[in-house]
């Protein structure tokens, strides 16, 4: 384990995150990945197969900007590359969370053959980072779950080209991502997210 401050804030950032998201029921299992910056070379990234809601220092490891472990024997997530990607986007990008809700995969599997869901008229739009406004209408992107994630990436690479002001997108059946410049203003777009997918569940359900 890298052995730095900066590291043990990032990463107990990062294992503070997992205990309050698994709490909440938004990251079963072994499920879900988080990471944060640690500078413009290197991210902390929770390593495969670990519990989110009982992380520690030594479940989390050092990948380079490609996504390549900095320690021998260290196996980082299977989505990687989609971290890393929106680092490489976000200059000012600190911290991904990705988790697996249930209102967040049942939406993307009721959106068929959608491309976004499409968020408007709630006040709490506000919450994510450049919104004013609760007239504002979020599109959030909708992608195809696979295991292809080199594919996955290049994806997500022009759809951030295409859609840079996106605060978080769906992977279907699978869950959200959401990025932000620290680990709080993430977390507080993680908790927006949540009530917005609770929201449109609710309206699925009593206007049917």
């Amino acid at each position: 384990m890298i052995d730095t401050p900066t590291f043990h804030r990032v990463a107990d950032e990062i294992a503070d995150a997992g205990r309050f998201l698994y709490s909440r029921g938004w990251v079963p299992a072994t499920s879900g990945n988080f990471s944060g910056r640690l500078d413009d070379a290197r991210l902390a990234l929770t390593a495969s197969g670990r519990h989110k809601g009982e992380l520690t220092r030594d479940d989390i490891l050092v990948v380079d900007r490609a996504g390549e472990p900095l320690e021998a024997g260290r196996k980082p997530s299977a989505e990687t590359l989609l971290h890393t990607t929106l680092y490489d986007f976000y200059a000012d990008c600190g911290a991904v969370l990705h988790t697996h809700s249930v209102n967040a995969t049942v939406l993307s599997k009721l959106a068929g053959d959608s491309d976004e869901l499409v968020l408007e008229d709630y006040e709490v739009l506000k919450a994510f980072h450049g919104n004013t406004t609760h007239t504002v209408v979020e599109r959030v992107p909708m992608f195809p779950n696979t295991q292809d994630m080199n594919q996955l990436a290049r994806d997500l690479a022009d759809r951030l080209k295409a859609q840079p002001d996106i605060h978080g997108f769906l992977i279907q059946g699978h869950g959200l991502y959401t990025w932000g410049r620290t680990m709080a203003e993430t977390r507080r777009h993680i908790e927006a997210f949540e009530f917005l997918f609770e929201c449109e569940m609710e309206m699925r359900r009593i206007t049917r």
